[in-house]
């Protein structure tokens, strides 16, 4: 059984690489989860090694994104100041 590799083109991940050493931590943390949500089993492995992060910072990454989302579900827009006028 042949195994399908997981991954980007080298000029891709240069150019992840390039991006994600311009990020907050936070940011980091965020990007790499959403890069390894994007890729089958193995995801999380790949993207820890392209950015020599541990992949417990992704697992972080990936439930700050989720506790996010759980939180702009149940906030209600405020009215914004063009509606003042």
């Amino acid at each position: 059984m042949i195994s399908k590799m997981i991954g980007y083109e080298k000029n891709i991940e240069l150019k992840m690489q390039r991006l994600f050493k311009t990020l907050s931590e936070k940011d980091k943390r965020r990007y790499a989860a959403i890069e390894a949500e994007k890729l089958p089993h193995g995801g999380t492995d790949y993207i820890s090694k392209l950015f020599g992060i541990d992949p417990k910072t992704i697992h972080r990454g990936m439930e700050e994104l989720e506790s996010q989302e759980e939180t702009t579900k149940n906030r209600t827009r405020k009215k914004g100041a063009d509606e003042n006028v």
